[in-house]
Protein backbone atom coordinates (compact mmCIF):
# COMPACT_ATOMS: atom_id res chain seq x y z
CA UNK A 1 0.00 0.00 0.00
CA UNK A 2 1.38 3.18 -1.21
CA UNK A 3 1.63 6.11 1.74
CA UNK A 4 0.06 9.28 -0.08
CA UNK A 5 1.17 12.84 1.38
CA UNK A 6 -2.11 14.81 0.80
CA UNK A 7 -1.34 18.59 1.60
CA UNK A 8 -4.06 20.91 2.75
CA UNK A 9 -4.88 22.88 0.14
CA UNK A 10 -5.74 26.50 0.48
CA UNK A 11 -9.01 28.34 -0.77
CA UNK A 12 -9.59 30.17 -3.89
CA UNK A 13 -10.27 33.76 -4.13
CA UNK A 14 -13.47 32.40 -5.83
CA UNK A 15 -14.19 30.18 -2.96
CA UNK A 16 -13.39 32.95 -0.25
CA UNK A 17 -15.73 35.41 -1.86
CA UNK A 18 -18.80 32.45 -2.44
CA UNK A 19 -18.67 31.64 1.43
CA UNK A 20 -18.85 35.42 2.55
CA UNK A 21 -21.52 36.02 0.34
CA UNK A 22 -23.21 33.20 2.04
CA UNK A 23 -22.09 34.49 5.54
CA UNK A 24 -23.01 38.26 5.00
CA UNK A 25 -22.07 38.91 8.96
CA UNK A 26 -19.22 37.60 8.85
CA UNK A 27 -17.16 40.76 9.91
CA UNK A 28 -19.68 41.25 12.67
CA UNK A 29 -17.92 38.22 14.15
CA UNK A 30 -14.43 39.18 13.80
CA UNK A 31 -14.25 42.90 13.36
CA UNK A 32 -10.59 43.12 13.61
CA UNK A 33 -10.42 41.71 10.21
CA UNK A 34 -12.20 44.67 8.54
CA UNK A 35 -9.13 46.88 9.83
CA UNK A 36 -6.78 44.93 7.92
CA UNK A 37 -8.44 44.76 4.48
CA UNK A 38 -8.24 47.24 1.93
CA UNK A 39 -10.22 49.31 0.15
CA UNK A 40 -10.51 49.77 -3.74
CA UNK A 41 -9.80 53.35 -4.61
CA UNK A 42 -13.98 54.05 -5.85
CA UNK A 43 -16.88 54.78 -4.49
CA UNK A 44 -20.21 52.61 -4.82
CA UNK A 45 -21.30 49.41 -3.03
CA UNK A 46 -17.48 49.16 -1.29
CA UNK A 47 -17.84 52.60 0.57
CA UNK A 48 -20.01 50.67 2.99
CA UNK A 49 -17.47 48.36 3.95
CA UNK A 50 -14.86 51.39 4.44
CA UNK A 51 -18.30 53.23 6.90
CA UNK A 52 -17.77 49.72 8.80
CA UNK A 53 -13.93 49.71 8.87
CA UNK A 54 -14.20 53.75 10.24
CA UNK A 55 -17.00 52.58 12.77
CA UNK A 56 -14.86 49.86 14.37
CA UNK A 57 -11.64 52.01 14.29
CA UNK A 58 -13.83 54.57 16.40
CA UNK A 59 -14.96 52.05 18.87
CA UNK A 60 -11.55 51.08 19.30
CA UNK A 61 -10.34 54.40 19.86
CA UNK A 62 -13.27 55.10 22.61
CA UNK A 63 -12.92 52.57 24.23
CA UNK A 64 -8.54 53.30 24.69
CA UNK A 65 -9.66 56.64 25.06
CA UNK A 66 -11.61 55.09 27.95
CA UNK A 67 -8.96 52.82 29.35
CA UNK A 68 -6.51 55.63 29.31
CA UNK A 69 -8.48 57.79 31.69
CA UNK A 70 -9.00 54.69 34.13
CA UNK A 71 -5.43 54.24 34.23
CA UNK A 72 -4.68 58.06 34.78
CA UNK A 73 -7.39 57.78 37.44
CA UNK A 74 -5.72 54.35 39.30
CA UNK A 75 -2.24 56.29 38.92
CA UNK A 76 -3.58 59.80 40.81
CA UNK A 77 -5.28 57.53 43.44
CA UNK A 78 -2.27 55.50 43.96
CA UNK A 79 0.15 59.07 44.14
CA UNK A 80 -2.44 59.95 46.57
CA UNK A 81 -2.14 56.79 48.34
CA UNK A 82 1.74 57.03 48.34
CA UNK A 83 1.64 60.25 49.48
CA UNK A 84 -0.05 59.56 52.82
CA UNK A 85 1.80 56.44 53.42
CA UNK A 86 4.64 58.50 53.65
CA UNK A 87 3.30 61.05 55.60
CA UNK A 88 2.42 58.42 58.38
CA UNK A 89 6.00 56.68 58.02
CA UNK A 90 7.10 60.13 59.10
CA UNK A 91 5.17 60.94 61.54
CA UNK A 92 5.73 57.52 63.12
CA UNK A 93 9.58 58.30 63.16
CA UNK A 94 9.48 61.88 64.76
CA UNK A 95 7.34 59.92 67.86
CA UNK A 96 9.51 59.86 70.92
CA UNK A 97 7.51 57.45 72.95
CA UNK A 98 5.06 54.10 72.71
CA UNK A 99 1.77 56.93 73.96
CA UNK A 100 2.54 58.95 70.98
CA UNK A 101 3.10 56.40 68.44
CA UNK A 102 -0.54 55.12 68.85
CA UNK A 103 -1.93 58.02 68.86
CA UNK A 104 -0.24 59.53 65.54
CA UNK A 105 -1.51 56.30 64.25
CA UNK A 106 -4.90 56.68 64.56
CA UNK A 107 -5.48 60.17 64.24
CA UNK A 108 -3.94 59.87 60.90
CA UNK A 109 -5.66 56.96 59.58
CA UNK A 110 -8.63 58.67 61.17
CA UNK A 111 -8.11 61.84 58.89
CA UNK A 112 -6.64 59.75 55.60
CA UNK A 113 -9.72 57.51 55.78
CA UNK A 114 -12.44 60.25 57.08
CA UNK A 115 -13.50 58.08 59.65
CA UNK A 116 -13.14 57.76 63.34
CA UNK A 117 -13.45 53.53 62.94
CA UNK A 118 -10.65 52.81 63.60
CA UNK A 119 -9.08 50.66 66.03
CA UNK A 120 -5.78 49.42 67.55
CA UNK A 121 -5.32 45.43 68.60
CA UNK A 122 -1.91 45.19 70.71
CA UNK A 123 -0.62 41.89 71.98
CA UNK A 124 0.82 43.89 74.72
CA UNK A 125 0.10 45.43 77.93
CA UNK A 126 -1.34 49.41 77.22
CA UNK A 127 0.84 52.60 78.52
CA UNK A 128 -0.70 53.49 81.55
CA UNK A 129 -1.64 57.22 79.57
CA UNK A 130 -3.87 55.84 77.06
CA UNK A 131 -5.99 53.35 79.53
CA UNK A 132 -9.35 53.51 78.28
CA UNK A 133 -8.75 54.95 75.36
CA UNK A 134 -12.06 53.64 72.73
CA UNK A 135 -9.49 52.64 70.00
CA UNK A 136 -6.72 50.41 71.43
CA UNK A 137 -7.29 47.33 72.78
CA UNK A 138 -4.83 45.67 74.26
CA UNK A 139 -4.92 41.74 75.23
CA UNK A 140 -2.58 38.64 75.39
CA UNK A 141 -2.36 37.46 72.09
CA UNK A 142 -4.29 34.02 72.94
CA UNK A 143 -6.75 35.32 74.95
CA UNK A 144 -10.35 33.33 74.24
CA UNK A 145 -11.58 36.30 73.35
CA UNK A 146 -9.21 36.49 69.76
CA UNK A 147 -10.78 33.16 68.58
CA UNK A 148 -12.84 34.37 66.25
CA UNK A 149 -9.36 35.64 64.72
CA UNK A 150 -7.49 32.32 64.52
CA UNK A 151 -8.13 31.93 60.54
CA UNK A 152 -7.30 35.37 59.67
CA UNK A 153 -4.13 35.76 62.06
CA UNK A 154 -2.93 32.04 60.21
CA UNK A 155 -2.93 33.85 56.84
CA UNK A 156 -0.55 36.91 55.45
CA UNK A 157 -3.32 39.12 53.57
CA UNK A 158 -5.66 41.95 55.13
CA UNK A 159 -9.21 41.04 54.94
CA UNK A 160 -11.88 43.63 53.71
CA UNK A 161 -15.42 43.52 53.62
CA UNK A 162 -18.12 42.70 55.67
CA UNK A 163 -16.85 41.26 58.90
CA UNK A 164 -18.59 38.84 60.40
CA UNK A 165 -20.64 39.78 63.09
CA UNK A 166 -17.56 38.37 66.16
CA UNK A 167 -15.16 40.58 64.94
CA UNK A 168 -17.06 43.54 64.48
CA UNK A 169 -18.38 43.40 67.94
CA UNK A 170 -14.84 42.53 69.80
CA UNK A 171 -13.02 45.60 67.86
CA UNK A 172 -15.70 48.12 67.98
CA UNK A 173 -18.22 47.18 70.83
CA UNK A 174 -21.38 49.78 71.07
CA UNK A 175 -20.13 51.23 67.64
CA UNK A 176 -20.23 47.92 66.29
CA UNK A 177 -23.77 48.91 64.70
CA UNK A 178 -21.92 51.93 62.58
CA UNK A 179 -19.29 49.29 60.82
CA UNK A 180 -20.64 48.44 57.43
CA UNK A 181 -17.58 47.23 56.10
CA UNK A 182 -14.14 47.35 57.27
CA UNK A 183 -10.06 46.43 56.35
CA UNK A 184 -8.16 44.18 58.63
CA UNK A 185 -4.66 43.61 58.64
CA UNK A 186 -1.87 41.54 61.19
CA UNK A 187 0.84 44.01 62.48
CA UNK A 188 3.42 41.11 62.46
CA UNK A 189 3.02 39.36 65.67
CA UNK A 190 2.21 42.25 67.95
CA UNK A 191 -1.28 43.34 67.43
CA UNK A 192 -4.51 43.81 64.32
CA UNK A 193 -5.35 47.17 62.80
CA UNK A 194 -8.91 47.75 61.36
CA UNK A 195 -10.21 50.19 59.86
CA UNK A 196 -14.00 50.45 59.46
CA UNK A 197 -16.54 52.35 57.41
CA UNK A 198 -20.38 53.12 57.10
CA UNK A 199 -20.26 52.34 53.36
CA UNK A 200 -20.76 49.31 52.72
CA UNK A 201 -18.90 49.55 49.50
CA UNK A 202 -15.85 51.40 51.04
CA UNK A 203 -13.91 48.22 51.99
CA UNK A 204 -14.71 44.90 49.46
CA UNK A 205 -13.24 41.46 49.11
CA UNK A 206 -10.79 42.00 46.00
CA UNK A 207 -10.01 45.22 46.50
CA UNK A 208 -6.15 45.99 46.56
CA UNK A 209 -4.13 45.46 49.53
CA UNK A 210 -1.23 46.35 49.16
CA UNK A 211 -1.18 49.66 50.67
CA UNK A 212 -2.74 48.66 53.69
CA UNK A 213 0.48 46.09 54.03
CA UNK A 214 2.45 48.86 53.64
CA UNK A 215 1.15 50.72 56.48
CA UNK A 216 0.47 47.49 58.35
CA UNK A 217 4.80 47.08 57.93
CA UNK A 218 5.48 50.77 59.19
CA UNK A 219 3.31 50.58 62.28
CA UNK A 220 5.01 47.09 62.92
CA UNK A 221 8.39 49.14 62.84
CA UNK A 222 7.05 52.12 64.70
CA UNK A 223 6.02 49.71 67.78
CA UNK A 224 9.44 47.70 67.51
CA UNK A 225 11.27 50.67 68.61
CA UNK A 226 9.96 50.40 72.37
CA UNK A 227 9.91 46.76 72.76
CA UNK A 228 11.07 46.11 76.29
Amino acid sequence: MTDVSIAKREPSELEVAAYLRRHPDFLTEFPDLALVLKMPRQVGPTTSLASYQLDVLRDKNRALHRRLQELVAIAERNEDLVTRVHGLTLALMRASSLEETLKRIVATLNEDFGTELVRLVLFRASPAELDGAHWLIATEPYAPALAPFAEFRAQPDPLCGRLDPAKIDYLYGADAARVRSAALVTIGARGMLAVGSEDPNHFYPGMGTLFLKLIAEAIDAAIARFDR
